[in-house]
């Protein structure tokens, strides 16, 4: 991605990112939700299970926020298993709840952060479903085996399963498959060998990684970290 940059918001916490698009702007699953500025217009982009090619000129910039784990439930009112590969307008979503009282002169990402103050102020979240959510995504992040989480995080695995498709979109399975992906493009931008990227992130030999990559991605690593 050209010209991609990320920090945290000074005044939430969450993380704010921007990119600036180029040709053919593919975005890679990556488990999150983000809310997005673009075209003028607030956007939710739910969790993709596969890569997106967006529509966008040369040049442009989209800036997003990314909800935290399982913040996205509890501030939009849907079930995020709704959102899966999609892309909503935010009034669609919440109405005027995500009215915040941003300023022509804000930039994008004041106006994110504002946006999402306001749906807090909105809500009534289960402080204990965001920690073990948040707590879910820590292991699946660090390679804890799925079968091996529920008795880490102390839960019975229709719990998990329940918390992770609330949390997320989908079950622990699925998120620990694009957990892994994202863990082998990171080891592979290092510039580590793919052989040696399958071994260290889990998977069987470099024909599975090639294999996971082209599904999720739609193209096969090498062709994708030249992009």
């Amino acid at each position: 991605m050209g010209g991609y940059r990320e920090l945290r918001g000074p005044r939430t916490g969450a993380v704010l990112w921007s990119v600036r698009a180029e040709a053919g702007h593919r975005v890679l699953p990556d488990g999150a939700l983000d809310l997005l500025w673009w075209r003028e217009r607030l956007t939710v982009a739910g969790p993709d299970t596969s890569a997106v090619l967006v529509d966008a000129e040369p040049g442009e910039v989209i800036t997003g926020l990314r909800f935290p784990p399982g913040t996205a439930a509890e501030l939009l009112g849907v079930p995020v298993a709704e959102l899966v590969d999609t892309r909503a307008d935010l009034a669609d979503l919440v109405g005027t709840r995500g009215a915040g009282p941003a300023r022509r002169t804000d930039g994008p990402e004041e106006l994110l952060e504002q946006v999402y103050v306001a749906l807090w102020r909105h809500a009534d979240p289960d402080r204990a479903a965001l920690r073990l959510a948040a707590a879910l995504d820590r292991q699946l992040s660090a390679g804890t085996p799925v079968a091996a989480v529920a008795a880490v995080l102390g839960v019975p695995v229709r719990s998990l399963y329940r918390t992770s498709v609330r949390a997320f979109g989908y079950g622990p399975k699925t998120l620990a498959r694009i957990r892994r992906f994202q863990r082998a493009l990171d080891e592979a931008r290092r510039g580590r060998p793919l052989a040696e990227v399958a071994a260290v992130t889990g998977y069987t030999d470099q024909a599975h990684l090639t294999r996971e990559v082209s599904r999720l991605a739609g193209l096969p690593p090498r062709r994708l970290l030249r992009g």
